[in-house]
């Protein structure tokens, strides 16, 4: 086995060319990052299973269906995380490498031979895997995550993960995964996920993911669960319908009626929890008096902490330094959810 760790392909395969044992190579790693965000959408990526299963932090069936159907904007993902993931890849591979002499190389975007549409973007592919006799292809799956996610982690990969990899590993033929995960910055874990500890959970990836394609080519959207986040269907809705204009009739659409009610009767639980919070600060400053805190059986209860946080006078700074005001405030546009007075008082009726 080669003991020197390497992270960097000498020599890019060839696009169509077989690169893992049921992968053939359709995008090379080095492709412009537009280019490789607009293949993606000629089948199911990795990421694409988990949020389809509804186990992902930024998607789900939902926005894959859109997102492959060209209803949302070609962008990826800029946010700090993702930004600061792309950014340590490189290192947590290398280290990968180190730790367990052997030798990876970037690939580049998968497909399946038998069912194109499954397909997946491996961070690297192993070359001398440090199991068995070395000789087994492989690859190895980058993570960094939080430190608040460390506890996802404490008995194997995270269930995102772990459909991930074995994802990937029903696209390409492996037999088994690594993952490497940087938690917080200074925790390094890796992982060994193996293909036939999963077996049937990869049977229903594979059924779930061609029921999704076959929604996609239909052009069928899929139905919103009832316990979907609806984080990410509010971000998902702002995506797709960035310019909105005009006006509707939904006198026979039931459903969005009865979604204005739920919405005025959790506005209102709201109102009434916030007044109720109140009510029950002032009797515990009541029961406090003067002092800042307060115990019971000499442990600490209830207490005042005093905290501060940077407050910016905008109208000072507008007066004293027009320039820098100009320079660093902007309006932002947004749009709130009005419902008339008429509506809110005929449903409270």
């Amino acid at each position: 086995m080669t003991t020197t760790a390497q992270a960097g392909a000498t020599t890019a395969p060839a696009a169509g060319r077989r690169v893992t044992p049921t992968g053939r190579l359709i995008l090379s790693a080095d492709a412009d990052r537009d280019v490789w965000l607009y293949a993606r959408r000629a089948g199911l990526g990795s990421s694409d299973i988990a949020a389809i299963l509804g186990i992902s932090r930024y998607g789900n069936a939902l926005s894959v269906y859109h997102d492959k159907t060209g209803g949302l904007p070609i962008d990826g993902d800029d946010s700090e995380p993702a930004l600061w993931g792309r950014a340590f890849e490189e290192t947590v591979a290398r280290e990968w490498a180190r730790r367990n002499r052997s030798v990876v190389r970037r690939v580049g975007l998968v497909q399946n031979v038998d069912r194109p549409w499954q397909m997946c973007t491996l961070d690297r592919r192993v070359l001398e895997c440090p199991l068995a006799d070395g000789r087994e292809k492989c690859a190895v799956e980058i993570k960094c995550r939080d430190k608040m996610k460390a506890g996802a982690f404490r008995r194997g990969v995270a269930d995102d993960v772990l459909v991930q990899t074995l994802w990937q590993a029903d696209v390409c033929g492996f037999d088994h995964v690594h993952a490497a995960v940087l938690i917080g910055g200074n925790d390094y874990r890796q992982f060994v996920i193996r293909v036939a500890d999963h077996a049937d959970l990869i049977a229903d990836l594979r059924t779930a993911g061609a029921l999704a394609w076959q929604q996609i080519t239909d052009r069928r959207p899929p139905s919103v669960p009832g316990d979907a986040d609806p984080d990410v269907l509010l971000d998902l809705y702002d995506r797709l319908y960035a310019e909105r204009d005009g006006e509707i009739d939904i006198t026979r659409d039931v459903d969005t009626q009865d979604a204005v009610g739920d919405y005025l009767d959790a506005h209102a639980d709201y109102a009434a929890a916030e007044r109720r919070k109140k009510a029950a600060k002032a009797r515990i400053l009541s029961g406090l008096g003067g002092a800042e805190a307060a115990s019971v059986l000499g442990s600490r209860f209830v207490s005042l902490d005093e905290q501060s946080r940077e407050h910016c006078d905008v109208k000072r700074l507008a007066e004293r330094w027009p320039d820098a005001y100009a320079d660093c405030v902007e309006d932002r546009v947004s749009r709130r959810l009005t419902i008339p007075r008429s509506v809110r008082e005929e449903h409270t009726s």
